[in-house]
């Protein structure tokens, strides 16, 4: 036996090769390949007996996942296939608090018997696919409690525990999909009212999903931000209902007043239907910011404007055309044709994986003009106009800075 075999995990896999990883210190198999019953043995030689408390039960599962998911990272490949395979994992470690003991059990069992280091061999995927399994039974009573309408909701229709359930996928798509790279999360107040203004562009509003991952990821106080949708996406089915279970609420004055003087963050996108609806080849061009609307919103409530340019949603549905009469037939305000829809169907909905800059500027303070300012006209254009042409300069910049639309870690 080589030198190199017997620095490895004594184990051998289903398909009757050796397990590949390398063994924990002190014993003779990796943590994958814990005899049942037993853990490595420690330094001293002494063997520790399995836990048998559920907390215990909890800890060790994740440690034989994160084993794998370093493992599955580690693997030399020509494509990102071991990143996404370690994503997959760890989007399942995210949710183990919700396993109740008989699944922690159950799932240690099989991983102990049929994970293994060979991921080509079809039981790794018979694995990946009976843990996923487990998943949605641990999940059952919960789904079995809110079809009862046993949950709670704030007055907007924020559900926190589907926030809490969906924050996984989106911390996926932030820094998996999209590879997001935020900047001036330290201009977002620590607590407080704030409105932040952002350009607006992609057909679906993935730019508002992002920015508040953004900061409830980075920013010191986690801050929940509301984003204020347009009265058009209420009427698109599986979305709208959506929308105000994860904290976004329609666009309306009184909404937005409301939320700012709770002391929430809140997001607008003053470009509206006109941004999301925006043709590729008019892609970084700001359409005009309405009326000041927002200006208005947050001189009456005295909370400073904070611009924020997003570079990257242009590209994940590149909107080459608008087909009006099919827009007029169906009552939409645009039938965007992309790359991919309609002409994939469905799977037209699924965004391109371009890479995200989002850059946060420096707040814009209203509190000095007061309540009144909202009704001098010449004062909300300035500050409209300031706002806009802040945002404008931020992405052109920002384009200049890019390598590329797909490119970046």
């Amino acid at each position: 036996m080589s030198e190199d075999q017997t620095l490895r995990c004594q184990a051998l896999t289903r398909s009757g090769n050796q397990c590949r990883n390398r063994p924990a210190n002190g014993a003779s198999y990796c943590r994958l390949h814990v005899p049942a019953g037993r853990t490595n043995s420690s330094s001293n030689g002494a063997a520790e007996h399995a836990p048998s408390s559920s907390s215990e039960s909890l800890s060790r599962l994740d440690m034989l996942l994160a084993a794998l998911e370093e493992e599955i990272r580690a693997q030399p490949a020509p494509d990102d296939r071991p990143a996404a395979m370690g994503d997959l994992i760890a989007l399942i470690r995210n949710t183990l608090d919700r396993w109740t003991p008989e699944l922690l059990r159950n799932t240690l069992d099989f991983l102990r018997q049929n994970i293994n280091s060979d991921y080509l061999d079809p039981d790794f995927w018979r694995g990946l696919a009976m843990i996923l399994r487990y998943q949605l039974d641990a999940n059952t009573d919960l789904v079995k409690r809110r079809l009862r309408g046993t949950y709670e909701l704030d007055p907007f229709g924020l559900d926190y525990e589907l926030l809490e359930l969906v924050k996984p996928f989106m911390r996926f798509m932030y820094y998996r999909y999209w590879r997001v790279e935020m900047t001036g999360v330290e201009h977002v107040p620590e607590s407080g009212r704030a409105l932040l203004v952002a350009n607006h562009s992609g057909v679906l509003p993935w730019d508002g999903a992002m920015i508040a991952t953004g900061i409830m990821e980075l920013h010191p106080s986690a801050r929940l931000v509301r984003n204020l949708h347009l009265t058009w996406f209420s009427q698109l089915p599986f979305i709208a209902p959506l929308l105000s279970r994860f904290g976004q609420v329609q666009a309306l004055p009184d909404n937005a007043e409301r939320l700012l003087n709770n002391d929430e963050l809140v997001c607008v996108f003053p470009e509206g239907l006109k941004g999301v609806g925006k043709l590729y080849q008019d892609r970084y061009k700001l359409a005009r910011f309405g009326r000041g609307g927002f200006v208005k919103i947050a001189l009456r409530t005295g909370a400073p404007m904070i611009p924020v340019a997003v570079v990257g949603a242009e590209e994940i549905h590149p909107m080459l055309a608008n087909a009006e009469p099919i827009a007029k037939i169906l009552g939409f305000p645009f039938f965007p044709l992309t790359p991919t829809w309609p002409w994939l169907g469905p799977l037209g909905f699924i965004p391109l994986p371009s890479k995200w800059y989002i850059q946060i500027g420096e707040p814009i303070p209203t509190a000095q003009y007061g309540p009144e300012g909202a009704e001098d006209p010449l004062l909300v254009s300035q500050l409209t106009n300031r706002v806009r042409d802040t945002i404008q300069d931020m992405l052109l910049k920002k384009l200049e800075e890019r390598s590329g639309v797909f490119l970046g870690e």
